[in-house]
């Protein structure tokens, strides 16, 4: 299952966080970096997946 979460970090990061946390403060903070740049939305997002 982590390589699909890995697959959507990339593709959209919110997504893969999502599915790794739900609703939460990551997912909010992962959607902020996405939107302020698409690279820090994909670091934080496999970081997030990664470290669980």
């Amino acid at each position: 299952m982590d390589i699909v979460r890995i697959l959507f970090a990339v593709l959209l990061p919110p997504v893969g966080v999502f599915l790794q946390v739900g609703f939460g403060l990551q997912f909010w903070l992962n959607i902020l970096l996405t939107l302020l740049g698409y690279v820090p939305g994909v670091i934080h997002a496999i970081w997030i997946i990664m470290r669980r």
